[in-house]
């Protein structure tokens, strides 16, 4: 190596310097304790705390639990072989690949020839395919991993809890046990370190977690539920929730998503609705509830029939369930006038006031009438897979005996919540669908597809779009109406601070403080530069009593990409530093100032002709 070689080096001067020190010995984000500092040592319990990954859909690598011979293959499948996401076997053998992916639609059992289960361990969810697939389909937690190590967390401090995706919540259990184990995990974390978790969940993680809390409802006895939530949960850290379902999901049961797999759509829809999670991230209505399967249980009375599912009246005063527009726009063809729809008889006749003789209607369909089913019943004629949709809906979602999943969250009773999310990304909200003429599963096409983008509503092919739209857009995966339900949470008084997600000196941090909250959206009134990407956070000024809240709104960040965010991973461990020092004068960390905290932070300035941060960063010769 020759001496006009340049490295990037972080260099630290007194307070800078500590702070970079303690950071870095403190392994920040998931260590909890006391400290005293004594003649520039460290003195004190520092290493409690736990964190627990949830990740979200096809985020656990799954292995294959029999053997299974190809005959048009070299590539047979034999016990711990990938499965998901194995893309070898994929292409070489897709039919047997398939064996090993699809559930009966049914009963969400494995197929006969082929059974496959997840795998264990931070291996499950680093690294989904490694050496074939890069980015974000193969690569989730990794770089999450990879942050932690950097900052010597120790290896038994970050749990993965990784689950076999394709279920629903109750098959979770029945077949799996995953909540009895999850419930042991964080019990094992608090006796081996001595202090609670953080729970760090993505996409439909979340809802997974959530199942978690009401599952654990019916397990512990009422008076100690809350002080077990306090003993072994310190934070929920909620990434990317779809707290009201996500429209994609619809994209995927009707015609299929590949999310980049070299399949086709019709393969894809096949593999999407054989599994029984499908359904958990449809999209739902803010205004009905099912009923409180906790108050039954502990209430003394008898459990007769279904969960009543019942609307607030501005559930019908209102359009699309609360969503900018209708869902699913879809074309039904017809030779019979109304007798061709036996399955719709419950809708109005207005439905169908264009419809002429011989020629296709459309009917449109809001949140509420797809997770209530109506939708399904509606196409049930046209639709071979419509009564396997109806059956898993009502057997696994509305007749839960722990919780209709397909209902409005409300703030879990943990301590500390944070709810961080992408906003301004162009996303899917609604879609057109046609008859394709083909059989089952492509017998549907999308004709057009209504996106929101950054507070406004446009279509593919440029028709005017009728809606609703709210003050931002999503992540590309989830709209913005189902990410931000958790403003809701907030106390009655929110801080609002606006910052950019690069490093950056203060200057351009705007601050709203004590601003009114009742119960819904709060938007800023802040200016935006149209070349910042900018953090905007949302904080309890004035929270419930025992509880704080704040919401991250993350400018452009993809919603599966946001897990290895270097502006959201510097915001998470500056608060978890900031709440380790019992003597923090604020409730949350400040957002004054951002230096680089790691060496790849530091970078040169070409503009200025010098290394960047110069009060932290120096390029030095190595020789």
């Amino acid at each position: 190596m020759t001496n006009d070689r340049e490295t990037k080096k972080s260099t630290m001067g007194g307070d800078e310097r500590e702070h970079r020190r303690l950071a870095m010995t403190l392994a920040a984000v998931l260590f909890l304790g006391t400290f005293q500092l004594g003649e520039g040592e460290l003195k004190g319990d520092y290493s409690k705390l736990s964190g627990i990954i949830i990740p979200g859909f096809a985020s656990t690598q799954l292995r294959a639990w029999s053997i299974l011979d190809c005959p048009y293959s070299p590539l047979d499948f034999n016990p711990l072989d990938l499965v998901w996401l194995d893309t070898t076997k994929l292409l070489s053998a897709v039919n047997c690949w398939l064996k090993c992916m699809l559930l009966d639609p049914y009963n969400q059992t494995d197929n006969p020839e082929c059974k496959s289960r997840p795998d264990s361990g931070l291996s499950a969810i680093t690294e989904l395919d490694p050496g074939y697939i890069t980015g974000p389909l193969s690569s989730v937690w990794k770089e999450w991993v990879k942050w932690c190590i950097e900052f010597g967390i120790e290896a038994n401090a970050i749990i993965a809890a990784p689950y076999d995706w394709r279920l629903s919540p109750s098959m979770l259990e029945e077949r799996d046990l995953y909540f009895y184990k999850l419930k042991q995990t964080f019990e094992t974390a608090l006796k081996l370190r001595g202090g609670p978790s953080i729970v760090f969940a993505h996409s439909l993680g979340n809802n997974v977690f959530r199942y978690f809390l009401e599952w654990l409802k019916l397990e512990i006895a009422p008076k100690q539920y809350i002080q077990w939530l306090d003993d072994h949960i310190y934070a929920f850290f909620a990434v990317g929730a779809p707290l009201l379902g996500s429209t994609e999901t619809v994209k995927g049961m009707l015609s299929g998503n590949t999310f980049g797999l070299p399949v086709s759509e019709g393969t894809a829809r096949l593999m999407f609705n054989s599994f029984g999670s499908s359904l958990w991230m449809m999209p739902f209505s803010k205004y009905c509830r099912a009923d409180a399967m906790y108050l039954k249980h502990f209430s003394g009375g008898i459990r007769k029939g279904p969960n009543a599912y019942q609307c607030e009246q501005k559930e019908f005063q209102s359009n699309y369930s609360g969503f900018s527009t209708n869902i699913i726009n879809i074309e039904i063809p017809s030779t019979r006038g109304i007798d061709a729809y036996p399955s719709v008889s419950e809708f109005s006749q207005t439905n169908y006031s264009s419809m002429e003789c011989g020629l296709p209607t459309q009917l449109s369909f809001s949140a509420r009438e797809i997770s209530d089913g109506t939708f399904f019943k509606a196409i049930e004629d046209y639709d071979s897979d419509s009564k396997r949709t109806l059956h898993q809906l009502k057997k696994s979602y509305h007749d839960d005996p722990v919780l209709n999943p397909l209902t409005p969250w409300d703030r879990p009773p943990i301590k500390n919540v944070f709810c961080i999310y992408g906003v301004d990304s162009r996303t899917e909200v609604g879609y057109y669908f046609a008859p394709s003429g083909k059989p089952y599963p492509d017998n549907w096409i999308i004709t057009d597809v209504i996106y929101e983008i950054e507070g406004s509503l446009v279509s593919r092919s440029g028709n005017q779009v009728e809606g609703n739209p709210g003050p931002a857009s999503g992540d590309e995966t989830v709209p913005y109406h189902s990410l931000s339900w958790c403003k809701n949470w907030l106390g009655p008084r929110v801080n609002i601070t606006r910052a950019p997600q690069s490093e950056h000196d203060g200057s351009d941090v705007q601050v709203e403080l004590n601003v009114e909250h009742h119960n819904e959206d709060v938007v800023p009134n802040m200016t935006r530069s149209p070349r910042v990407k900018y953090i905007t956070y949302y904080e309890d000024s004035e929270s419930i009593p025992g509880k704080r809240t704040a919401v991250w709104e993350l400018d452009k960040a993809n919603h599966r990409n946001i897990v290895r965010s270097p502006a959201l991973m510097r915001e998470l461990w500056l608060q978890i530093w900031h709440d380790i020092h019992a003597d923090s004068p604020s409730k949350f960390v400040t957002k004054a100032k951002r230096g680089p905290l790691r060496d790849d932070d530091c970078y040169w300035d070409y503009g200025k002709a010098r290394c960047a941060w110069p009060e932290y960063c120096e390029y030095r010769a190595v020789g």
